[in-house]
């Protein structure tokens, strides 16, 4: 077959096949343009979820009638000052959009420049342009797409309902107003009642406000203000708390200059600095700003520019993960999980249940608070409720394992964690504070505590190590004993040195002296198992975390373990003085905290 020159027409349509996948592509597009444009309120229109009509008005710099007709033709853009490619600090820069738009659907554009006495616009169908015409707008631009993908039906039957394409496009606009908070949004249409997002004033306060408004109070509640900054590259934003997770990573919202991605190598750093916090299968919550020079970063590697490259990709990681570490540290008190939620009252909240009465008395018409039955009673009758009626009164010893102690001394009330008053089940450290009380679980607090020991241990002077008089053998399958001495020298790091010990078998000379009287079998199965789940791409960074969170658990108090009130108050204590005691190195929470406020409203004081 010959080589020939395609018509302009399938030109724009293959094209617009790259930047118009669906309704939200078009959103996108759009809502930049009039971002680019200096716009401080854009209202966004849809309906049919974008198929039937999209409409953006903004009242941005607008455009000149020379302007307007050079727009609608392909690679023709106002956002390079020349052909340098590495220093684009716009939005959109390819010249594409518009008449990509205008090869599938039907166009219609009304503008006005100040400079103009008029507006001015201009229709495109199929990609055939109309004569530019006078019109009459305020400063700015309108701009509808009408039948979208009319002129290629093919592509119709890719989309979705009209429900989920909707969804699609409040997703965009949502990504760029949180890019934006200084520019008002309104997202309205058939589907939905209308949305605004008001702007914000400037600093991290706005940035929070919008973010709040748009992911709602619960990430507003539990926001961690983080920020690190190194070489001219600036990392700032927003983390929630790990008590807020999702089941999946579409909670993460990633900023590059401005713009919205979804780059893996953040994704993988948010995941990294979050690891000592959640478990495997939660994901955090951030909204994460990335500022550098434009040369350091190339917009250019993907058509609808949703992905970036980093020129130093190493330094952007580290400072993500530097700024989420250090954000967390810092509200350390913070990570633990919260009581103060409606769901976590309602618990404690009891059943009502009506009492069974003799007849047939009806419980639903007896008044809200019934009479005081002390009321009634004579004298005679009070001298007649002996000791032997108040037997049926006894409810009995306690079920759990509570022991009460000595009123506590002033000075602990006021501590963080305040002081230890009980232990229940042998599990729960039950302590007072001046406004609350919280409940501590000994393990998960003991474990996170052990955990930060090993980590700061190992980065000082190597962790100390006890020898054993006699090696215990540990007998083990030999897959599992392959994958074990092959880790021999990462596990010896951590003062747990091993050796074969003939097939099936390995002996363990030392193990780390913050463990203790350790359980050996039962350690080394465990990390045989985590071994397994290694990817070798995996840091060896990660790969030693992973070592002392394991060794971590099995050298801590374990549930079931009676402690005296002085060790319950040493285990607080230590906690507070701990990093990132909130949670345990499996993402649990260590202790969770009841309001004195919130137990007056449970029993109905406030």
């Amino acid at each position: 077959m010959p080589v020939r020159q395609l018509p302009e027409q399938v030109v724009n349509r293959i094209a617009a096949g790259e930047v118009v996948e669906r309704p939200a592509s078009v959103v996108k597009e759009l809502v930049e343009n009039a971002i680019d444009a200096g716009a401080s309120r854009i209202d966004i229109f849809t309906d049919g979820g974008g198929r039937r009509r999209i409409g953006i008005t903004d009242d941005g710099s607008g455009m000149t009638r020379d302007d307007l007709a050079l727009a609608v033709d392909r690679h023709a853009t106002s956002k390079l000052d020349d052909e340098d490619l590495l220093r684009i600090r716009t939005l959109g820069f390819r010249g594409e959009a518009l008449p990509s738009i205008g090869a599938v659907a039907k166009l219609g554009i009304t503008t006005r420049h100040a400079s103009e006495p008029h507006a001015w616009s201009l229709a495109v169908e199929g990609g055939g342009k109309a004569p530019i015409m006078p019109a009459a707008l305020g400063q700015g631009t309108r701009v509808e797409v009408n039948d979208l993908f009319y002129a290629t039906p093919a592509r119709l039957k890719f989309l979705k309902t009209d429900r989920t394409e909707a969804e699609a496009i409040r997703e965009v606009v949502r990504r760029l107003a949180m890019a934006r908070p200084d520019v008002a949004f309104t997202l309205a249409g058939e589907e939905r009642a209308p949305v605004t997002w008001a702007a914000a004033l400037p600093g991290a306060a706005g940035r929070l406000t919008r973010l709040g408004d748009i992911l709602g109070a619960d990430f507003r509640g539990s926001a961690i203000e983080v920020r690190s900054e190194r070489e001219g590259v600036v990392v700032e934003g927003f983390a929630a708390a790990p008590s807020l997770t999702r089941a999946n990573a579409l909670g993460q919202y990633l900023f590059v200059n401005g713009r919205p991605v979804r780059d893996k190598l953040i994704l993988g750093a948010v995941r990294a600095a979050y690891s000592d916090y959640l478990p495997r299968d939660r994901h955090p919550v951030v909204a994460l700003f990335v500022t550098c020079d434009p040369e350091g970063v190339d917009a250019n590697v993907h058509p609808a520019k949703t992905e970036v490259r980093f020129r130093n990709a190493g330094l952007v990681r580290a400072l993500i993960v530097h700024a989420l570490k250090d954000g967390l540290a810092r509200e350390g008190r913070r990570t633990a999980a919260n009581t103060a939620d409606g769901a976590t009252l309602q618990a404690f909240r009891p059943a009502i249940t009506p009492s069974p009465r003799p007849g047939n008395w009806d419980w639903r018409s007896s008044p809200s608070f019934p009479v005081d039955p002390m009321r009634s009673f004579d004298g005679a009758a009070a001298t007649a409720f002996a000791e032997p009626r108040q037997a049926a009164f006894d409810v009995g010893t306690p079920t759990a394992d509570v022991r009460f102690e000595a009123a506590p001394a002033s000075d602990l009330l006021d501590r963080p964690l305040g002081a230890a008053r009980t232990q229940i089940h042998e599990t729960y450290i039950v302590s007072q504070t001046r406004d609350g009380l919280i409940v501590v679980d000994q393990h998960a607090a003991h474990e996170r505590i052990v955990y930060e020991k090993l980590k700061a241990s190992l980065a000082k002077d190597g962790v100390q190590r006890q020898i054993l008089l006699i090696p215990e053998i540990v007998e083990l399958d030999e897959a599992t004993v392959e994958r074990l001495l092959d880790r021999a020298e990462e596990l010896a790091s951590f003062g747990l040195a091993i050796e074969s010990f003939g097939p099936g078998a390995v002996a363990v000379r030392e193990t780390p002296s913050l463990l203790g009287k350790a359980n050996a079998a039962g350690l080394l199965r465990d990390l045989a198992e985590h071994m397994a789940e290694w990817d070798e791409a995996l840091p060896l960074e990660r790969r030693l975390m992973h070592v002392a969170a394991t060794m971590a658990c099995h050298g801590s108090v374990r549930a079931g373990r009676r402690l005296k009130p002085e060790e319950m108050n040493a285990l607080l204590r230590e906690m507070e003085d701990t990093p990132n005691s909130g949670q345990c190195n499996h993402g649990r929470p260590t202790y969770v905290e009841l309001k004195l406020t919130d137990i007056e409203k449970l029993f109905g004081r406030r």
